[in-house]
């Protein structure tokens, strides 16, 4: 059975760490090498056939993405819009989705958060399923350094032990990237999550709740996923630079959202054909139509 699932990307934020760089413009619209960087998370969802996205930016930033992404028929999705008035984390995109979500499930990717895999389709595709009957499903990545992030602990059978955040000795060596699935009960539970020291309502303390009951289930991201945190400048350098790598050695273009709209048969070969003309003077335009071009041959 399918589950009805809408997508969220959280695209607020003062990108205090990209400073003078996001000064005047949101992080998201920055280029991961040829493209916004919201193209990256955007793309999984769309590989994981939710086509009903809201993007959540701030006042300053959201007429920026209203003119990028426009109502989404480009591509064959619907986008909606809303307005975060001020950063109190991420699980408050729950509470501002609320309506949007309506009574679905939904899943939360963060707008600095680029992914690659062969089986990226299939690891969210699991997640989506794993969820089918209720509860919540997050990612283990394989990371040298999960003590920077938040720590995902299991057993044997890939049940959920403990997650921690930024722990100073690590139970695993599996951090939890900012993509989150969850049926229709994390709306509730967003809304009686206390705020913590910080100040802000905890996508962790979501995810305890979902423990606690027993509902939360882990997919784990093996040696052949790629994750970056593009939050740094650090981390926007090495994203483009591999991006530009695998490009430049493979041919195709990564998170390319004309191209996974016409792969998922959101959209025909004729709209395929009128992406690219829009953009034939760049190479990202050409390589839209030469998929066509391939297809052809």
């Amino acid at each position: 059975m399918e589950v009805n699932m809408k997508g969220i990307i959280l695209a607020g934020g003062s990108g205090t760490r990209l400073y003078p760089c996001t000064i005047s413009v949101s992080k998201q619209l920055l280029p991961i090498y040829d493209k916004p960087l919201i193209y990256y998370p955007l793309s999984m969802l769309m590989l994981a056939r939710i086509r009903e996205i809201l993007i959540i930016t701030t006042p300053q930033d959201i007429d920026n993405y209203k003119k990028l992404l426009g109502d989404g028929s480009r591509i064959g999705v619907h986008f909606e819009y809303a307005i975060q008035e001020n950063p109190r984390g991420l699980a408050d995109a729950f509470i501002v989705g609320e309506k949007f979500i309506g009574n679905d499930s939904v899943c939360l990717v963060l707008g600095d958060n680029v992914f690659y895999g062969a089986t990226m389709s299939d690891i969210l595709e699991q997640a989506k399923r794993s969820i089918k009957d209720g509860g919540a499903s997050i990612f283990g990545c394989l990371m040298k350094n999960p003590q920077d992030f938040g720590v995902v602990e299991f057993d044997d059978h890939r049940n959920v032990i403990s997650i921690e955040e930024k722990p100073k000795k690590p139970k695993s060596n599996y951090a939890v990237p900012g993509l989150y699935f969850y049926d229709n009960q994390v709306v509730e539970i967003a809304k009686n999550v206390k705020p913590s020291a910080r100040g802000e309502i905890e996508i962790s303390s979501v995810n305890e709740a979902y423990l606690k009951r027993g509902q939360l289930h882990v997919t784990l991201m093996t040696r052949g996923v790629t994750w970056f945190d593009t939050g740094s400048p650090k981390g926007m350098h090495k994203a483009s630079g591999f991006v530009k790598t695998l490009q430049e050695m493979q041919g195709f273009y990564l998170s390319c959202i004309e191209e996974i709209a016409w792969r998922k048969h959101f959209i025909d070969d004729v709209q395929l054909r009128k992406c690219g003309e829009e953009l034939k003077q760049t190479d990202y335009g050409k390589y839209l139509l030469s998929l066509l071009n391939n297809e052809e041959e």
